[in-house]
């Protein structure tokens, strides 16, 4: 392959790196899923920074894909709707790459990775990092589809919790939740009042969980 044809390869590598398709194999052959450690708040940048180095060194054909895994979520606040990106792992990016035969990383691609601010280390031992079983490639692979468009507000509550009423004309009110609607961001809760069972739709931020 001339060089004009391998920078052209290696740039349709590279942008594909940061991308999980619906077609794609869970595993590239001759590749395996590694986890590396980075510092916090730094995954996006960390990714970013490899996936430029890669592409400007040619080692596509070692480093297949770098994910950072995330979802959106929707708050509502006094009837205003947010949307923001969670990331799912904290402190952590997943890298797909070959390794040596002896189990280590490739010496040109180490570097990179290790002279990348914000990076730590894979996980796993002496140098060697540990591929990742299946169940938990499927799982980070799910996670990494991309992001509803319409997502829905992120509960912590299920049906059965015991919440008190912190926010409106019900707070300090116990009750229990009855009910989720994630999708109006409210959860129908039962209180007492006046002696009597009685049903609140109230928002999601006006409520908390009760100390057992």
């Amino acid at each position: 392959m001339s060089d004009e044809n391998m920078t052209e390869a290696n740039d349709a590598a590279a942008e594909t790196l940061d991308q999980m398709g619906v077609d794609e194999p869970m595993i590239t052959p001759g590749m395996n899923w590694f986890v590396l450690r980075v510092a916090s708040n730094k995954e996006d940048s960390v990714k970013e920074t490899l996936l430029r180095k890669l592409k400007i060194e040619g080692f596509t054909h070692l480093v297949n894909r770098i994910l950072v895994p995330t979802e959106k979520q929707k708050t509502i606040k006094a009837g205003k709707q947010k949307i923001q990106l969670k990331k799912l792992y904290p402190g952590y990016v997943f890298v797909e790459m070959k390794l040596e035969d002896d189990g280590r990383i490739p010496q040109d691609v180490f570097f990179l990775i290790k002279e990348t601010t914000g990076v730590g280390d894979f996980i796993g031992t002496a140098g060697r990092p540990a591929p990742m079983e299946e169940h938990e490639i499927e799982k980070m692979l799910a996670a990494s589809k991309p992001p509803d468009e319409t997502p829905t507000v992120k509960m912590e509550f299920e049906k059965g919790d015991m919440i008190k009423v912190i926010e409106g004309p019900f707070e300090n009110t116990d009750g229990v939740v009855d009910e989720l609607m994630p999708d109006q961001g409210k959860v129908r809760v039962i209180v007492m009042i006046f002696g009597r069972a009685t049903p609140l739709e109230l928002e999601h931020w006006q409520i908390e969980k009760s100390e057992e």
